[in-house]
């Protein structure tokens, strides 16, 4: 009995070990320990952003330029994180986020560049203006993909698709487990 309740002490010890919370402004890079295999929800200001997976077991911000109005808040509990990026400035400003490679990715933006490479799990990428360019890896592992735009360009060469116009979407269904959206207001989608 003393083992088992020894085992149960330590296993939420552990858990509580991964949560953490980081608001910071002004600061970069800003960083905290996030499991492998976990989801990652973002909500990102207007600007360029790289989101690029790592072999590291963390999340971790960098931007430049350095400006004191920028804030980033990050929520980490167990195997979910939100990050949420604000007081960006609106011109020339470069965001870059690590995470995970074996990750889920939620992501919304209002305008800008989104790129996501090197991240191996289920994608769902929005943004309201601009371009959003996703490399997918390989095509096979996807059970769903949708992509779509009000007004643009769909570019989807790992998915045989290239559209362009008012309202234009595809939906395919493939062998794979992971789940791929992609969605531009006005803009670009490339799927890579």
């Amino acid at each position: 009995m003393r083992t088992l309740f020894g085992f149960l002490l330590l296993g939420t010890a552990l858990s509580y070990a991964q949560d953490a919370k980081v608001d910071e402004r002004g600061k970069s890079p800003v960083e905290a320990k996030f499991v492998a295999g976990g989801r990652i929800r973002m909500s990102l200001c207007s600007s360029g952003v790289e989101v690029v997976g790592t072999d590291h077991s963390a999340v971790r911000v960098s931007y430049h330029p350095e400006r004191e109005d920028v804030r980033v808040r990050l929520e980490i509990s167990g195997d979910r994180a939100d990050l949420r990026l604000t007081g960006c400035p609106h011109n020339n400003f470069q965001v870059r986020v690590e995470i995970p490679k074996s990750s889920d990715l939620y992501a919304r933006m209002m305008a800008g560049q989104l790129d996501v490479r090197d991240v191996t799990g289920d994608k769902d990428a929005e943004i309201s203006f601009g371009q959003l360019n996703i490399d997918v890896g390989k095509s096979e592992e996807y059970a769903r993909v949708d992509a779509s735009v009000n007004s643009g360009q769909i570019d989807a060469l790992a998915f045989g698709v290239n559209k362009g116009g008012l309202f234009r979407s595809f939906d395919q269904k493939g062998p794979g487990k992971y789940r791929l959206h992609a969605h531009v207001g006005a803009g670009q989608v490339d799927l890579r």
